[in-house]
């Protein structure tokens, strides 16, 4: 089981809660700290297998066995603001994306509010899985999830094993950038500002930004989305 609370000076903290590896009670028992302690925020995530990304899920025999499971336990102990994962291009291990959108909406059936999307690059494909997502009736709110290229070689790596495509041109863009951190952070912010004003554009209000440890590039889009801290 993972779980971990996230928060800066001024921003609620949002608890990060999986199921991997742990009983009901031992999660519902973290729950009901979270309560306790005044977390109202909950990201209820499956979770990856102890053995890595891409390695078959086993939930343990007494634990919740999925994310929409756990999703029902946490809302059975408490008014929690609860987000789940999505997934743009589909979970790697969706059979297809009937699959991918009936596991979606069990979790929204469980208690979910809204969803955060894994990475993605393109924004036609987040736009194809809205379509997707409003045609089997889930009206709920799909955050997409932004991740700035901070280092190429990496996230391109994390990419792959989450089932996140990298379009052609966006590894053109980075080429020959390995030895030169200087200029990868300054396309970085020029790639992610890109994807991001496009995606206000088409009406997008709210993100959720994979910052790894790094604020710099995330505090530069905030800026460009007139948020400033207080």
């Amino acid at each position: 089981m993972v779980s971990r609370i996230t928060s800066d000076t001024g921003v609620a903290a949002a608890a990060h809660l999986t199921c991997v590896g742990a009983t009901r009670t031992e999660v519902d028992d973290v729950v009901r700290g979270y309560k306790s302690a005044g977390v109202d925020r909950i990201v209820a995530l499956r979770g990856d297998p102890p053995e890595g990304v891409g390695q078959p899920f086993v939930a343990h025999p007494e634990g919740y066995a999925n994310a929409a499971e756990l999703v029902a336990g946490i809302r059975r102990l408490g008014d929690f603001d609860i987000s789940v994962a999505a997934y743009v291009e589909r979970h790697p291990q969706s059979a297809n994306w009937d699959v991918e959108i009936d596991n979606l909406k069990r979790k929204f059936d469980a208690g979910a509010d809204r969803a955060i999307t894994q990475m993605f690059f393109d924004n036609e494909d987040y736009f194809r899985f809205i379509d997707r997502v409003r045609g089997a009736g889930i009206a709920a709110e799909i955050v997409p999830g932004i991740q700035p290229i901070h280092n190429f070689k990496q996230i391109a790596n994390f990419a792959s094993r989450c089932g996140a495509g990298m379009p052609a041109w966006l590894a053109e863009r980075f080429e020959g950038l390995e030895d030169d951190p200087e200029t990868q952070m300054l396309v970085a912010a020029a790639v992610a500002s890109e994807q991001v004003l496009e995606l206000v554009d088409a009406g997008v209000t709210r993100f959720h930004f994979y910052t790894l440890n790094r604020s710099n590039l995330v505090l530069a889009l905030a800026r460009l989305l007139g948020r400033r801290p207080e």
